[in-house]
């Protein structure tokens, strides 16, 4: 018998002898919580096994909250464009769903000029010029598609394989299963720009039915990184040390009393804390980058953006974190007040173009973007039908049949358009990507069998890639 389950039950007979008063049901119930716990903890994948050698060690996820218009941007349509105010052929919308667009929408054509770039002769919109420049540096999945159409449920099921919070996210997948290679920050950081925070908020980096310290960390791009990390001013030294350490014995304490393996989680995330005063200050500096990098990015000492997050991403994977997730709102533009197809799309595209174009040339130059693998993406994208508010056509209702997506650098060819969608945009004609194949990939990159790579919950083995089938897209990888 191993030291964990002589441990196990040691700590099942105190708990008997604790809590004998509450009943058969409730020593039942905590005998189920504390096994679900057991099986999480060993289950197959986790900490640091690999199914195959992997081509990337950490991901930087960037993430368009609000579904960016494909049309837009990425994919040029000229005869959508030569068809723009007719009506939509019946055939083409049949059994397709959308949130607001009535049965009478028109077709909108895109107003913004498109142009081959790079050797690869990639079409890229006028309002990514940064991205023109880049364009054979990443690969373009064109062919895109999810089942989810409202933007919290559709941004949940983009993040965890399911609409339904509660279900563990891709970084929490990740780092439960590889762990991270940085002892002095969280191996999942998430930075957050824009207006607003995103739709379904914490539920997108949630670590679910997974130990809570694999949930993401969400940092502040000014300030204190993290609210109360920093200690009283007369609170430091060998008195901080001797806090920690108190904390810690007393936790350790009620871990052996009651066997919950959450209190290891606390144990854990206090040690972070007490590292991280002083390595997340450090990370959060970029005064320290030279005046050439921030201009790359279009990053300002002092600031909060875009930009400055994506100098943060480098810096933090530069340390070992395994998985970043950037969050950029808003991009729902449906044709209403700030949600325009036309200066507030511009608005968008200039905050993240720059910094994500930065982004890559950056990780190339440091040896850095073979083994990251970098994806940029929005929960869905945009209708070819145009959408009427305040009696006005300026914008385009959620889209899940048919968008696009770009990734780079770990193990993904570069220069490379796949899958592709009807002259019209509607459905996709060839090599259909779903969001699960995505998160099978992502999986593959890392050295992880999706199929193999399961956790025990409730009964059932439970995956990022869910019971339906999923796929790896190899023919975009070297």
């Amino acid at each position: 018998m191993s030291y964990e389950d002589r441990f196990s039950q040691l700590a099942t007979r105190r708990q008997l002898f604790r809590d004998c008063g509450v009943g058969l049901g409730g020593i039942a119930l905590s005998s189920l919580l504390n096994g679900s716990c057991a099986q999480a903890d060993t289950a197959q994948g986790h900490a640091g096994v690999l199914h195959h050698p992997a081509t990337a060690k950490n991901v930087i996820l960037l993430f368009m909250a609000g579904g960016p218009s494909q049309l837009e941007l990425f994919s040029h349509k000229p005869k959508l464009n030569e068809l723009h105010g007719k009506e939509t052929p019946k055939k083409f919308i049949e059994g397709k769903r959308f949130s607001f667009l009535g049965k009478d929408a028109k077709l909108l054509g895109s107003t913004r000029k498109f142009k081959r770039c790079g050797e690869s002769g990639t079409e890229i919109s006028e309002l990514l010029p940064y991205h023109q420049k880049i364009a054979d540096k990443l690969c373009f999945i064109h062919s895109m598609n999810t089942d989810v159409f409202n933007h919290g449920p559709a941004k949940i099921f983009m993040n965890s394989g399911n609409p339904q919070p509660g279900r563990p996210s891709m970084g929490s997948w990740v780092t439960y299963g590889l762990g991270s290679e940085c002892q002095n920050l969280p191996g999942f950081v998430v930075l957050q720009s824009g207006p607003r925070g995103p739709r379904a908020g914490a539920a997108l980096w949630s670590s679910g039915f997974l130990p809570s310290k694999y949930q993401g960390v969400p940092f502040r791009s000014t300030g204190d990184p993290i609210v109360n990390l920093t200690s009283p001013p007369d609170f430091s030294g060998d008195l901080r040390r001797d806090f920690h350490d108190a904390v810690a014995e007393l936790n350790r304490k009620r871990l052996q009393a009651t066997g919950d393996r959450e209190i290891e989680t606390r144990i854990a995330a206090y040690e972070m804390a007490y590292r991280m005063q002083s390595s997340a200050p450090d990370l959060m500096d970029i005064g320290a980058e030279s005046q050439q990098t921030l201009d790359r990015y279009g990053a300002e000492v002092g600031g909060a953006s875009y930009a400055n997050n994506c100098l943060l991403a480098r810096r933090l994977v530069e340390r070992g974190v395994r998985f970043v997730q950037l969050y950029h709102t808003d991009w729902d533009h449906h044709g209403g007040p700030g949600q325009t197809l036309g200066k507030d799309l511009e608005k968008c595209c200039s905050q993240v173009d720059q910094a994500s174009a930065a982004l890559i040339q950056d990780l190339e130059d440091r040896g850095l973007l073979d083994e990251t693998l970098v994806i940029w993406t929005g929960e869905f994208g945009r209708t070819p039908m145009g959408e009427t508010r305040n009696q006005k056509v300026g914008g385009r209702d959620h889209f899940i049949d048919a968008y696009t997506l770009w990734m780079a650098g770990g193990g993904v060819k570069p220069g490379v358009s796949y899958g592709a969608t009807d002259d019209l945009g509607l459905s996709v004609t060839e090599k259909p990507v779903h969001v699960r194949d995505l998160h099978a990939t992502v999986l593959h990159s890392l050295g992880i069998d999706h199929e193999k790579f399961s956790v025990k919950f409730q009964g059932l083995k439970m995956r990022l890639t869910g019971v339906e089938e999923a796929k790896v897209i190899h023919d975009i990888l070297t």
